[in-house]
């Protein structure tokens, strides 16, 4: 995923179909360094910053 694109979902009011390792994630901040902090949906517990590489939004 582009690093503009991952700005908009974060920062959109809409949930955006996303995907980590074929889990369904929130994004919560785009970082500088190509990184997102994102969420598995329902466990906000299990924080982790991944490449924004390995996102992938599914239409």
């Amino acid at each position: 995923m582009n690093k503009q694109r991952a700005i908009e979902i974060s920062e959109s009011t809409i949930m955006k179909n996303v995907t980590y390792q074929d889990a369904l994630v929130f994004i919560q901040h785009v970082n500088e360094d190509e990184t997102a902090r994102i969420y598995p949906i329902g466990n906000s517990e299990k924080e982790m910053t991944v490449p924004l590489s390995s996102l992938t939004e599914h239409p």
